[in-house]
């Protein structure tokens, strides 16, 4: 467990205690579905925010795409379909995995 926390673990590890099982309402709670909604947040966000990192930050036509595509929309179509028509494909983990330091 320390090898797999490796560089991203924020907090030193205490001896005897396993952070994997410590961590039981994830898997005896019913919290799981939950827990996997924050990580895809988080996969939407850092994706997008690459669309704009790639494009500058304030990139008018970006913003412009992301508004129409995404926020003025709401829920009149699949999300999916939202975000393809803002970025142009399906969002992936990498920007994510990149912005905390697991993948370069």
């Amino acid at each position: 467990e320390k090898e797999a926390l490796g560089k991203s673990a924020i907090l030193p590890s205490v001896d005897n205690c396993l952070m994997g099982a410590t961590f039981s309402h994830i898997f005896s709670g019913g919290y799981a579905a939950g827990y996997y909604s924050y990580k895809w947040a988080e996969v939407l966000d850092a994706d997008a925010y690459a669309v704009f990192k790639a494009n500058g930050i304030f990139n008018e036509d970006t913003a412009s795409k992301f508004r129409k595509s995404i926020l003025e929309k709401g829920g009149s179509a699949h999300p999916m379909e939202l975000y393809i028509e803002f970025k142009g494909s399906e969002p992936t983990i990498d920007a994510l995995m990149e912005r905390d330091n697991i993948k370069k």
